[in-house]
């Protein structure tokens, strides 16, 4: 597989497959997965139109982005994985556990949720379509980045929102259409959460406007083995607000199911 577009450790111990989300890269998850290098076989995956995996589509909805996953497990011969997903990643990683979900031995849901948009959040979606078409993305990351993190910890992270601003900004505008329809049109997906056979785990920051709290409460109790972590002073980006305390929960529950 190209090394640009998927981050394979090649380590011998079980594995553990990364999925960013929107706007996002890989490249989110390169500081957060070094503690996991050693016992797992660690791999971070540029979604379709993300990162360097800038190969024209046709469409880029949550079932195209799962197929695509799928590919690139079966290339590398993974047969089971807990699948990781932050935001919209995780809305692939469910759709990929709709259809694929005998290859999952945990699922993660980090900041994300298997609701379907409210009309109000389409409407929202529809009007992100509108102010990327008429003012550009360069504007848009401008004001994206910041709002996802705790604004009581904010100013901490100037360094990580300038970062996700530029990766932001190197991603096709093509795509970024794409994927804000495909997350406006995706299904509701608690059914899959009801039929997990696998664990499942919830991280949510207290303070996120993208994935509420009120929504990850609403669902983590349809799982029929699920673990939550809340993270108070945290917005969206737990990855970066909250290190060691995700780092703790993912280890742990990697370590209770992978046997």
């Amino acid at each position: 597989m190209d090394e640009q577009i998927i981050t394979d450790s090649g380590g011998a111990g079980k594995v553990l497959v990364f999925l960013h989300g929107f706007l996002e890269s890989k490249a989110v998850w390169d500081t957060f997965t070094q503690p996991f290098l050693e016992a797992y076989r660690v791999i971070a995956i540029d979604l379709p139109g993300f990162g360097k995996n800038t190969a024209p589509r046709t469409s880029y909805s949550m079932e195209e982005a799962a197929a695509y996953v799928y590919q690139v497990l079966k290339a590398l011969e993974i047969k089971k994985c807990v699948l990781v997903g932050h935001s919209m990643g995780g809305y692939v990683a469910l759709a990929f556990a709709e259809k694929y979900r005998t290859m999952l031995s945990g699922l993660c849901l980090f900041h994300s949720s298997a609701l379907p948009d409210t009309k109000e959040k389409k409407e929202v979606r529809t009007k992100t379509i509108k102010f990327i078409k008429k003012n550009g993305l360069d504007v848009f990351m401008n004001s994206f980045v910041a709002p996802l993190f705790s604004p009581a910890r904010r100013k901490y992270f100037s360094k990580e929102i300038k970062m996700l601003t530029a990766i932001g900004k190197n991603t096709s505008i093509e795509a970024v259409l794409g994927a804000v329809k495909g997350m406006r049109n995706r299904k509701k997906r608690t059914k899959v959460l009801k039929d997990a056979r696998y664990p499942v785990l919830f991280i949510a920051g207290k303070d996120d406007q993208a994935v509420t709290l009120e929504q990850t409460l609403a669902q983590c109790t349809i799982p029929a083995n699920a673990t939550v972590l809340l993270l108070a002073n945290t917005g969206h980006m737990g990855m970066f607000e909250k290190p060691l305390e995700t780092q703790n929960a993912l280890r742990a529950f990697a370590e209770s199911i992978l046997v």
